[in-house]
């Protein structure tokens, strides 16, 4: 049922694998150099063709400042964690008192509730365009920082319940049943009690929304117009002209708009991996 280890493979296989993996990680890791080296070549080698070829001069430092200096890539990086940071934030802990509710307490419409943050997962994001689009201009929030991460926060919960709902659920009931019993508040048996055993789950989960939020760029260029409060992954545009395509600042750019996700994920790896993994073999 299970596929077999690579280690209790064959010879053949074994070393077919060990050749393999390297050929598999340079295919994988080859647009990404392809985007670096767009990223540090000049205009000039772009403009001749010379978009695959090495290139002809190295202007890493100048591609890289002019990012700042041609576009106001910094007020864009800016936006982009003052709508993934607040994202984060309402959508876990929404996430936590909603799947400790769903997880602890039995009542009637427990699992129709559960099942309806579920199927909101499974709605289809691109016909939410125009009715968001419209609320948003209806409220007063289109075009503006709030709007953005109120709308991923509203997103985004209901992945975040399911998450935290199945975490809380595999905990032995025994721990707040006892808690119940020496007559500790309710909310101190969330607090003390439940959040400390899913903190792992927690942060597996600040990561991932960290992510999509910020990596967004469906509702960012939805949600907005002007540049005052584009994120970076719209605002990179900014650097394309109407005659001229600047495909080297816009690859640095890019890059640089990869480094928050990838360091996070680095930061909070330990805790990632502990989190997924949690309960796996209860």
């Amino acid at each position: 049922m299970f596929p077999r280890p690579i280690e209790q493979s064959s010879a053949p296989v074994r070393y077919g694998y060990q050749a393999f993996l390297p050929v598999a990680l340079i295919l994988w890791l080859l647009p990404l150099l392809a985007i670096f080296l767009t990223s540090i070549r000049s205009a000039k080698d772009i403009n001749s063709g010379n978009v695959f070829g090495w290139p002809s001069e190295f202007a890493l430092i100048d591609n890289y400042t002019a990012v700042f200096t041609q576009s106001a890539a910094a007020q864009y990086m800016w936006n982009s964690v003052l709508i993934t940071v607040p994202t984060v934030a309402i959508s876990v802990a929404l996430a936590c008192l909603a799947g400790y509710a769903l997880a602890i307490y039995k009542f009637r419409v427990a699992l129709p509730l559960f099942f309806l943050f579920v199927a909101g997962n499974f709605i289809p994001f691109q016909i939410l365009m125009v009715p968001v689009r419209d609320m948003s201009v209806q409220t007063g929030l289109y075009d503006t920082i709030a709007g953005q991460f109120l709308f991923h926060a509203a997103f985004q919960t209901g992945f975040c319940t399911l998450f935290m709902r199945n975490f809380i659920k595999a905990l032995p009931f025994d721990l707040v049943e006892s808690a119940r019993i020496e007559g500790i508040a309710e909310w101190k048996i969330f607090w003390y009690v439940i959040l400390p055993l899913v903190r792992p789950a927690i942060a597996a989960l600040a990561v991932l929304i960290f992510t999509f939020v910020w990596n967004d760029f469906f509702w960012a260029n939805v949600l907005t117009q002007g540049e005052a409060a584009k994120p970076i992954t719209a605002g990179v545009r900014a650097l394309n002209g109407q005659f001229v395509n600047n495909w080297h600042l816009v690859s640095a750019a890019s890059l640089l708009a990869a480094i928050p996700p990838v360091a996070c994920f680095f930061l909070m790896q330990k805790h990632f991996i502990s989190g997924l993994t949690m309960g796996a073999v209860k």
